[in-house]
Parts: structure tokens; sequence; C-alpha cells
């Protein structure tokens, strides 16, 4: 089945860094447009930052100077490189893989990993 695992979350203190990874198994990594969600208590959820199959990549404005998405088809994971973290980057990070066909969406989420940015 699908999987998508991430890992990195943690608290860190403002102005610091961390790296967010998602270990996808179960699907054929390459061809899927990954991505980076957030969600903070009492908000919706919104797109961090995106990489395509191809590797164009797309950043929210709150984050762009400061985050960074990666993959790395070979060990089916992507990347989030946060630096100079806010407050206001605390949330749940989710990871989520889409890929579309003709005919059908695929469309999966990991169950997420917490980061807290301490002022």
């Amino acid at each position: 089945q699908v999987q998508l695992v991430e890992s990195g979350g943690g608290l860190v203190q403002a102005g610091g860094s961390l790296r967010l990874s998602c270990a996808a198994s179960g699907i054929f990594f390459s061809r899927y447009t990954m991505g980076w969600y957030r969600q903070a208590p009492g908000k919706q959820r919104e797109l961090v930052a995106s990489i395509t199959s191809g590797g164009s990549t797309n950043c929210a404005d709150s984050v762009k100077g400061r985050f960074t998405i990666s993959r790395d088809n070979a060990k089916n994971t992507v990347y989030l490189q946060m630096n100079s973290l806010k407050p206001e980057d605390t949330a749940v990070y989710y990871c989520n893989a889409v890929y579309q066909t003709t005919v059908r969406t695929y469309d999966y989420w990991g169950q997420g990993t917490q980061v807290t940015v301490s002022s």
C-alpha cells in the first residue's frame, strides 16, 4: 500500500533551521508532484512548497527565500529545508503526492510532523 512517512519535525528557536523528510513507498515516485503543506491550529491547511516530476518548484510567498524543497528520486524522498524559522511557521507539516492521468487523480497524504518554533 501507499505510505508517506514524514520525519524531521521538532522544537526549534526562532532563527533556527530544520529539514523535513518524506519517504514514499508504494508509488512510482518519480512521476508524482510532491508537496509540503502545513496546518496551524484554527487555520486551514495551506501549500508551503511543491516540486514537479521535472523538478520545477513553487513556494508560498510567506516562505520564499527561507524554505527550499528538493527531491531524490533514487531514495523516493522529498525534503523541505527550513531556515530562518519564525514562530508563525509553527504548524503540523504534511507531505503530499499527486499524479494525474486523463482518467484519475492519485492523491496521497502523510500523517504529519509537528514543527514548533519558539520566540
